[in-house]
């Protein structure tokens, strides 16, 4: 039998108890059907919806019902809670094709916090907009890239007129798009270099994360040229 001390932090708790989406006779057999103590705790959860959740985490609920069985039992036992975080990694622009996230990847402060482009195990992410930015190095040495001033792509058009999508697990979360929608110098409601996704979706645990920017032309961009880009949302942590 589940315990309930994590439930109580969500809004859409009929989800994580499996519940959701019935109701009439179907929700009073589903009652009926559990202990009288398990019972009463889930209609007292369900009752008490708490303050409405707002931005990624508001996302974050309505898709509880994708969630696999142990990621919604550990969120109902309170093992597993909901966090704000972002995804990020630095790649230099040397090609055309500049893959953010690789296999060989490993997590380091500076440039990217993940490895092997996969979220750990009972890490499941929801992706509610991405972050691009660019920069120029000093030189190629790792200080010298995590030190490097990332600001908008405005002043780097062969990116600008690039294009970017994500996929995650072979499947399109954004399909290829002009890297254009990163432009955000003369819009002072985002923060720079942010796009928030219309259609946000959820990255299960240990599948690939793909995002591409693919470039049409190299003219124009220096030596150690690097792009910054980075996944916002909300995570499921300890």
């Amino acid at each position: 039998m589940y315990e309930f001390e994590g439930v109580e932090e969500y809004n859409n708790q009929g989800a994580l108890l499996g519940i959701d989406g019935v109701d009439g006779d179907e929700l009073l057999g589903a009652l009926r059907r559990m202990n009288p103590v398990k019972r009463q705790k889930t209609i007292n959860k369900l009752a008490n919806t708490g303050a409405a959740s707002k931005g990624s985490r508001a996302e974050m609920e309505k898709h509880f019902g994708e969630l696999p069985p142990n990621i919604k039992e550990s969120l109902v036992k309170g093992d597993l809670r909901l966090a704000d975080t972002i995804i990020y990694s630095t790649k230099p622009v040397s090609s055309k094709t500049i893959k953010m996230f690789e296999t060989q990847d490993t997590k380091e402060i500076g440039l990217t916090n993940i490895s092997g482009a996969k979220l750990p195990k009972n890490q499941v992410f929801l992706c509610s907009g991405i972050t691009l930015l660019a920069g120029v190095a000093a030189d190629a040495t790792k200080d010298s890239i995590m030190s490097t001033k990332f600001d908008g792509i405005e002043n780097f058009p062969a990116i600008v007129s690039g294009e970017i999508d994500l996929k995650a697990n072979k499947k399109q979360i954004m399909p290829e798009t002009s890297c254009y929608i990163h432009k955000t110098a003369n819009n002072h409601m985002r923060p720079i270099g942010y796009y928030k996704l219309s259609n946000p979706r959820l990255i299960m645990d240990d599948v690939m994360i793909e995002l591409t920017i693919q470039l049409g032309t190299n003219v124009g961009i220096q030596a150690n040229t690097y792009v910054y880009a980075a996944l916002h949302g909300t995570i499921t942590t300890p």
